[in-house]
């Protein structure tokens, strides 16, 4: 059974990015399971690069808000990385749980690099009206996902920087209706 796991990047409430993640996942099979996950809500501690320090870098087991994002990111067999372009990339608080992933591969018990491969890559993000402005984000997540050795499944943008402007991109809209139709 397929499992998407939805993971909201936006520092704002039901922002343009999470409106156009929402309308797409209205299209998935009733038989998908859905979690939703409020990276900004669920705050992370900054991250700490261990993997070159002196001495013991053996990482600590995750717990609180960490283990809740490994757990759910290893259970689900779709990831869905919904973040608005904030300077070119993702937002602060995906890009603090994209760092994590570093602590995760180097907890060998976890086997996450394994456990990655295979999943699938969802990409959905609203930007401001140039129209290459997300290249460099998707690129970002194309790249690891195939570190992964994930199947990066595409991405949807939207037109949106106020409150519900992404409602007028008719367009994105229409794109949001058949972004999941290969599910």
């Amino acid at each position: 059974m397929r499992s998407f796991l939805f993971l909201l990047g936006s520092t704002r409430q039901g922002g343009n990015t999470e409106t156009l993640a929402r309308n797409a996942a209205e299209n998935l099979p009733t038989n998908v399971e859905q979690q939703w996950l409020n990276l900004a809500a669920l705050p992370l501690p900054e991250y700490v690069d261990r993997r070159h320090a002196p001495g013991n870098r053996l990482h600590p087991a995750p717990i609180g808000t960490e283990r809740q994002l490994l757990d759910a990111t290893l259970a689900a067999t779709d990831i869905v990385i919904a973040s608005p372009t904030y300077w070119y990339s993702v937002s602060t608080p995906t890009k603090r749980y994209l760092d994590y992933w570093s602590d995760w591969f180097d907890i060998e018990e976890l086997g996450f690099k394994g456990r990655m491969a295979g999943k699938r890559l969802w990409v959905i993000t609203a930007l401001s009206e140039e129209p290459h402005q997300a290249d460099a984000l998707i690129d970002q997540l194309k790249r690891s996902a195939a570190y992964l050795k994930m199947e990066f499944a595409g991405a949807l943008t939207g037109n949106g920087s106020k409150p519900d402007d992404v409602l007028a991109d008719t367009e994105a809209m229409n794109n949001a209706k058949v972004f999941f139709a290969s599910v």
